[in-house]
């Protein structure tokens, strides 16, 4: 089957779900080559996705990081250097200090502040109204303003941050990043800028007086036996600024996508609002926020029947393992009623993502504010798809929010 997942421009009209379903069936550890040269193993399957992941000292994130494209020595040195980069036992070390933070508990406080900037960003969008791009002009708001409260960034700063892990995920999409004489590549620069901002930052706050917000918890913490340094800092902000940025922006304007197009279902969260949990996390299944994360195979080993050499890149495709029909009953329909709901969008072992509590909390908070000021939101326009082989999102919904009850 003639599908390239690592060109970008295979989903820049969509995601090939049937040639990925088809693919399942026959090739579910499917060779594809880059455009660059060299290739990587696709892993389609739920069940072939979980073997990898639950697997790091065979398939590791730190070796070769967890996107298909080869980095640049610095760009991967500074990855490794995040969470979703490291290997055991340095991956624990680094994580522990910081899960009490996000722990179910402890983010259920933070909804009073979430509430209010779900509030504000509605009345933004009513006075900015009828018509508004929903991707930039009110989803991209929720992220940057919790994580900038979260951190205790001044707010002067939000902006050129949201810029920055905008141009790190999104940078080969032209729009975004205008292309060189190659054409538009992932702009690495920019989590350099990102880290260099953070090294900044975390110097001046250690000489100012402790503040109760991550930033300290970090800058204090005991991360086996030794502080985080500022450089390590560095790749830890960019880390967090740019996924809690990107993939819940990526959740609220692809989940109004999705109700949008299957108004039965929309219609019954209107009706029911117990059922706005349910339909975040079958939004997460439906349109995941990022295709796919990168392993690095440490020795020969088969999966699926497939030869992997030592040094093969391979990689966990969530968007394919989210539909996997051994896994999902009638995968390719939108239902807010689907439990139980085995998703890997969050990942899953000691990867599963830190900060799912957190993006669990906006996206219900969000919807049950925006479904609560509109009774009646329309596209105004066709959704404009983001060219991206890693970042399964939209870069443009412009939408018609009718008048607030």
């Amino acid at each position: 089957m003639d599908l390239h997942l690592g060109d970008p421009n295979t989903f820049a009209h969509g995601v090939p779900h049937e040639e990925l379903a088809e693919l399942r069936r026959t090739t579910p550890v499917a060779w594809q080559e880059l455009p660059d040269g060299g290739g990587f193993h696709a892993v389609l399957r739920h069940a072939d996705v979980v073997t990898v992941a639950r697997d790091p000292a065979t398939f590791s994130a730190e070796q070769g990081g967890v996107v298909i494209e080869d980095l640049p020595a610095e760009s991967l040195e500074m990855m490794r250097n995040m969470l979703l980069a490291m290997d055991p036992p340095r991956h624990a070390t680094y994580r522990k200090p910081l899960a009490e933070t996000f722990k179910a508990s402890v983010i259920a406080d933070m909804e009073p502040q979430i509430r209010a900037i779900c509030r504000e960003l509605v009345d933004e969008a009513a006075d900015e109204g009828p018509e508004v791009e929903f991707v930039h002009d009110v989803t991209s708001g929720l992220p940057t303003r919790v994580m900038g409260r979260l951190m205790g960034l001044p707010e002067a700063d939000w902006a050129l941050l949201h810029s920055l892990a905008e141009r790190q995920t999104s940078g080969q999409d032209p729009d975004i990043n205008p292309p060189g004489p190659e054409g538009a590549e992932p702009d690495f620069s920019a989590s350099i800028d990102m880290a260099l901002y953070a090294i900044e930052f975390a110097a001046r706050r250690r000489l100012e007086d402790p503040k109760p917000d991550l930033t300290t918890l970090v800058l204090d913490g005991d991360f086996g036996g030794e502080a985080m340094s500022d450089v390590d800092f560095g790749s830890f902000f960019v880390q967090l600024v740019t996924a809690g940025n990107d993939t819940t922006k990526t959740m609220l304007s692809s989940g109004l996508v999705a109700l949008l197009a299957h108004p039965d279902e929309l219609a019954a969260v209107r009706a029911d609002p117990s059922l706005i949990p349910g339909a975040v996390e079958e939004i997460l299944r439906w349109a995941n926020p990022l295709h796919y994360f990168r392993r690095t195979a440490t020795r020969a080993v088969e999966l699926g029947g497939v030869e992997i050499a030592e040094g093969d890149k391979v990689a966990m495709y969530y968007t394919s393992a989210n539909r996997d029909e051994v896994v999902f009953d009638d995968p390719q329909r939108f239902d807010v009623h689907r439990s139980p709901n085995p998703h890997l969008s969050f990942g899953i072992a000691e990867h599963f993502c830190l900060g799912v509590h957190l993006a669990r909390l906006e996206g219900r908070v969000f919807f049950q504010e925006l479904l609560a000021a509109f009774p009646d939101i329309a596209l105004a326009g066709d959704p404009v798809r983001l060219r991206s082989n890693l970042n399964n999102s939209f870069k443009r919904v412009p939408v018609h929010l009718g008048p607030r009850p």
